[in-house]
């Protein structure tokens, strides 16, 4: 009888935590849009209002805070696409093991992005390690005229560490399936004449494209989100929309809060209608034969 009971009980004991974690993860989303329209009990505003959205909208900087974001997320996810197609490619053709293959590329992801912040500061700041060494070597005539990666309205520093991260990412999306496929379909090209990067570029990829569109969307989604490396190397104006978010979070006021979800509102609208975007050309390409 116990052993039956046992039996049972075991399945709803095992799923009870991630069960616990997703109703946090519910909970916290729904505050977080019941603030973004007024609604903040322990404040003693329980009346949905559309006043923070409509403060939002009309910011000034807005406008030129969401471009800014957009060009750091999409430079960061077409580089790291990029890169981590290239990376997932010579993986295959060095043939190594699994575990030889997603041995060197899980190192950078278990690495957080503020220590590669870090990094990159102590490498790239006007007083880093590449600046001394350009200065000893005479090639710029001051460490002060290294351009710096600390506020630098390009963006670099900032693409720079989600490349270190998310290149690794892609790859590790992208390699099993290319070294799955590779054998095979390689060796079917090649009885066809093809070269090995005509192959590549005619057969695996395209085998491969919604894998590497699915990495794309993630990496997007996450540079389009965060807040940290923005916030350590960004520039002071115009600030990326997260950080935006998290500065009016911070303020004294309890009830900037509502501002700050609004604005977080906004942000994740705009992810919302970039998966929509992608859902549906993913549904298309699922009714196109390959």
């Amino acid at each position: 009888m116990n052993r039956r009971l046992s039996s049972h009980v075991t399945p709803y004991l095992l799923i009870l935590p991630a069960v616990l974690l997703t109703l946090l993860f519910v909970y916290g989303v729904a505050n977080g849009i019941l603030q973004g329209f007024g609604i903040i009990p322990y404040l003693g505003l329980t009346t949905p209002t559309l006043d923070y959205y409509r403060a939002a909208f009309t910011r000034s900087d807005l406008s030129l805070s969401i471009l800014y974001t957009f060009y750091l997320a999409l430079s960061s996810s077409v580089l790291a696409t990029l890169g981590g197609v290239a990376l997932s490619a010579a993986i295959t053709r060095v043939n190594m093991g699994r575990k030889g293959q997603l041995m060197g590329i899980q190192i950078p992801l278990m690495t957080s992005h503020a220590i590669v912040a870090l990094f990159i500061i102590s490498l790239f700041s006007g007083s880093g390690l590449v600046a001394r060494l350009l200065y000893a070597g005479g090639l710029i005539d001051s460490m002060q005229s290294f351009p710096t990666v600390l506020g630098a309205t390009s963006g670099w520093g900032i693409i720079l560490v989600y490349l270190w991260k998310e290149i690794p990412f892609v790859a590790f999306c992208t390699v099993t399936l290319m070294s799955h496929m590779g054998d095979r379909y390689a060796e079917a090209a090649a009885c066809l004449g093809a070269s090995p990067l005509r192959t590549f570029f005619s057969v695996t990829l395209p085998l491969c494209k919604r894998t590497i569109a699915k990495a794309f969307l993630i990496v997007f989604a996450f540079a389009f989100g965060a807040y940290e490396v923005p916030f350590l190397l960004g520039a002071t104006l115009p600030k990326a929309l997260p950080v935006l978010a998290y500065v009016e979070f911070q303020k004294p006021d309890l009830a900037n809060h509502a501002y700050a979800m609004a604005l977080c509102g906004i942000m994740a609208g705009i992810c919302i209608i970039v998966a929509i975007v992608y859902f549906q050309i993913m549904r298309r390409e699922r009714k196109r034969p390959l």
